[in-house]
C-alpha cells in the first residue's frame, strides 16, 4: 500500500531490550546511573563487586532483566537463569582453587534485601568454618 511504512527488522545479533524497574537499585546499576565496580558482563548478566564483601572475592551476579526473585522466573526467563550459572562457572574456572559458594536469597524472610534476581559468588574463605554468615 502506498504511504504505509513497514517496520524495519532489527540488525543481526540485535540485543533484546528488556524490562527494567526505574526504582530498583540493581536496575540503576545495570543502566550505569549508579556507579559500581564491574567485573564482567554478557548479554544477560552483569557481575559487580559487592560493596560489603563477606569473603576475599564477593561478587554479585545480576540478571540484566528485572526479575524479582527465583519464584518470579517464567519459562521466558530461561536464558537469564541459565546465564547466571554459566557466568558463575566462568568465574569459578578463573580461580586457582575452583572453590566457591553461590548463594541466592529468595524473599525477605530468607535475607533478600534488593528484590532483583541476583546471585552471590563468594571465594577465598570457608563460609562454614565458623558458621555461615552472610
Amino acid at each position: 500500500m502506498a504511504g504505509q511504512s513497514k517496520p524495519i527488522p532489527p540488525p543481526p545479533n540485535h540485543l533484546e531490550i528488556v524490562m527494567l524497574n526505574p526504582t530498583c537499585l540493581f536496575c540503576k546499576i545495570i543502566q550505569q546511573t549508579i556507579p559500581s565496580t564491574i567485573i564482567k558482563e554478557n548479554d544477560h548478566v552483569l557481575v559487580i563487586q559487592d560493596i560489603s564483601p563477606k569473603a576475599p572475592t564477593h561478587y554479585l551476579l545480576l540478571t540484566k532483566k528485572h526479575i524479582d526473585n527465583v519464584t518470579a522466573l517464567t519459562g521466558e526467563d530461561a536464558a537469564y537463569s541459565s546465564a547466571l550459572f554459566a557466568m558463575a562457572q566462568t568465574l569459578g574456572n578463573e580461580l586457582p582453587s575452583k572453590a566457591f559458594n553461590l548463594i541466592i536469597n529468595n524473599g525477605a524472610a530468607a535475607g533478600q534485601s534488593v528484590f532483583h534476581l541476583h546471585m552471590h559468588f563468594l571465594a577465598g574463605k570457608n563460609l562454614y568454618e565458623h558458621g555461615l554468615r552472610l
